[in-house]
This record gives structure tokens, sequence and C-alpha cells, in this order.
């Protein structure tokens, strides 16, 4: 199956923002158990400053002297920078190298890294703040294909905790979860 990733970007941007709109408790725990609420909603607007930059061509040491700060308004501060990812999304060829980190990879490949980092963590919002955990059918089928074939080693990048086990014939939701460390039972 085929995905239109940029469609996808904007779904799990739209996911996030439904989930942030109801946290109330800023210290509240998450399924990530390293993060509070704060700490991870810092992590996907922190992981948004960075898309215009590097797809503009930056390398990350010139990209990090230009971020702009994120502010105290963390609600105000996803609509800001998740503007300026999608606008930079929607403008970038998906194969133009971006320079991340770990390697030089092709846009596409950054863009699907992306959606997968902002589909986990609006669970991990919904689970914080009680909202519904349900996810967009096509984004969760999407980030399937990038992790499942990662299985043997998503928790040696000590990204994420260990798999839960959970049965072959869970919902695509719970496996996709399960991969990650979350019992989203």
């Amino acid at each position: 199956m085929s995905f239109n990733w940029r469609e996808l970007q904007n779904t799990a941007h739209i996911e996030f923002a439904a989930r942030l709109a109801n946290v109330t408790d800023w210290e509240g725990e998450t399924p990530d158990t390293e993060w509070n609420t704060r700490q991870l909603v810092t992590h996907v607007i922190d992981e948004q400053r960075w898309v215009p930059l590097l797809l503009a061509g930056h390398s990350v040491a010139d990209a990090e002297s230009r971020l702009e700060p994120i502010g105290d308004d963390l609600v105000a501060a996803w609509a800001h920078f998740s503007t300026g990812a999608l606008d930079a999304w929607a403008a970038v060829d998906l194969d133009a190298p971006v320079q991340l980190s770990y390697d030089t990879v092709p846009a596409r490949a950054y863009l699907s890294e992306q959606v997968s980092d902002v589909t986990i963590h609006s669970w991990d919002i919904a689970r914080a703040t009680n909202s519904a955990e349900t996810l967009d059918d096509d984004l969760v089928a999407a980030v399937w294909t990038i992790f499942e074939p990662q299985r043997d080693t998503l928790e040696l990048s000590g990204l994420f905790a260990s798999p839960v086990p959970i049965p072959d014939d869970a919902p695509l939701l719970l496996r996709l979860l399960a991969l990650t460390g979350r019992d989203g039972r």
C-alpha cells in the first residue's frame, strides 16, 4: 500500500493538537515513563522546530544555532512550530537530502520518521489526558509499515521500551503501540 506521507503528516499534527487541547496537568505522568506531560509535549515541539531548517539544507550544527526558543505557552508553541513544519514539508522535494544527527537521508525518510514520532506521542498524550486513544486508521497503518520491519532493533535503539507481548490478532493500533513498549489495552 502506498501512503501520501505529506497528508499523513497533516493528520498526525491534527491528532496531536486535539490531544494537546486536553492537557490540564503539565506535570502528569505519560506512558513514556521518562517524561511527564510537559517534557513529552516539549519533545514533540522541539522536533518540529528543526524541520524547516533541516529541509532548507542547513547542517545540524547550523540549524541548532538558528532554533527559535519554544517559550512557556506550549499550546501556542505547538501551533507556531507545527505550522512552520507543515509549510516546510509542503514545499520540499521528497528526494532532497536532509542531514540529520545520525545520517543524511532523503526527505521522505525524515518525513516518515516525523509522522511516526508525532503519531506515537499523540497516543501518549491521549492516554495521559484520558482523551480518545483511537487514531486515524491510515496513520496507524502507515506507521506500522515503518516500525514493524524494525521490530528487532526498536528496543536496541534506546528510543523505545521493550515490546509488550500482545496477540497477533490484536487491533493494529494495539500491535503498533506494543512494538514501542506501550500497552494500549
